[in-house]
């Protein structure tokens, strides 16, 4: 009697959910990357657009480079822009700052402050530590220079603005006291470098105004305000300014910037205690056009 053999059950092919079909996922799906490249910082999204050309040409979409931008630099959309983003983005991370396109034999050092906005055309500058609304009620800026050092200025350019803080050489002065150096708060439109006005040197800085404090101060201080946003709970920390100015013993330049206004100080030692000479400088973009970059520099008399 022939003896049945059990026939033995085929081995079944198992999928496991961690298992891609690789027929039907595609790895070159545009709306995937694009999403993804939300999560990435500028590096990394160079990186991967130098992948290969898809990616590239992925990665080189401008609204990709506008959310990181905005992401990066904590502001709000400016609207319109003359550039496109990614360059926008390079001329902030690329390590410029204004003195390295002329006075370079006037730069020490530098500090990159962050980015703040301007959506009203007039900006509200300080070296006081408080602002009185007596002060704005005043329109003629030689006579608020006269009065309490501070000025409006208008037809400044809206958006996006970059703060540094700059230590450079004095110009030639009389000044006996002075140490040949002195503190900058250097704020400019975030497409300023790119424009060609200021590349070939046709836009420049003029002296708007100057303001002599001929009493011992304990401090250097500058601010910018958007004038729309002065009173506003956005700035109220920077004349909060016993919450970041430092210690009286601590003499390393502080910095604090908000939505609308950037405001620095340097504490001065005893032995420096004398008065400041602040000066507003300003550049336009022509003879007549919008202010497109500001500073605000204190020297010890």
């Amino acid at each position: 009697m022939r003896k049945r053999l059990k026939r033995t059950k085929g081995i079944c092919s198992c999928s496991s959910p961690r298992c891609i079909n690789h027929s039907t996922f595609n790895w070159y799906e545009q709306d995937l990357w694009t999403y993804i490249a939300r999560f990435l910082d500028g590096r990394s999204l160079v990186m991967l657009g130098a992948t290969n050309k898809w990616f590239n040409s992925v990665i080189m979409q401008d609204c990709i480079w506008k959310f990181t931008c905005l992401r990066d630099l904590q502001v709000p959309d400016p609207g319109h822009v003359a550039f496109s983003w990614s360059k926008l983005y390079a001329s902030v991370v690329d390590g410029s700052h204004s003195f390295i396109f002329r006075q370079q034999e006037k730069h020490i050092d530098w500090m990159r402050i962050g980015a703040f906005s301007f959506d009203s055309e007039v900006a509200f500058l300080s070296q006081r530590m408080s602002a009185s609304v007596k002060i704005l009620k005043q329109e003629n800026i030689d006579d608020m220079l006269q009065s309490y050092g501070s000025c409006l200025l208008r037809k400044i350019k809206t958006g996006i603005w970059i703060a540094d803080l700059q230590l450079v050489r004095c110009p030639v002065c009389d000044q006996e006291k002075c140490e040949g150096t002195m503190q900058m708060l250097d704020a400019r439109h975030i497409e300023l470098f790119l424009n060609q006005g200021f590349q070939d040197g046709s836009w420049d800085y003029e002296l708007v105004g100057s303001h002599e404090i001929k009493k011992k101060v304990r401090g250097a201080y500058g601010a910018i305000f958007d004038f729309k946003y002065l009173t506003s709970k956005s700035t109220a920390g920077i004349f909060d300014y016993k919450s970041w100015i430092g210690q009286p013993n601590d003499f390393q330049p502080k910095a604090i910037i908000a939505l609308h206004a950037v405001a620095v100080n340097t504490n001065l030692q005893e032995n420096q205690e004398a008065g400041v000479l602040i000066k507003y400088h300003t550049m336009r973009a022509g003879a007549e056009g919008e202010i497109v970059s500001i500073r605000i520099s204190q020297q010890l008399l």
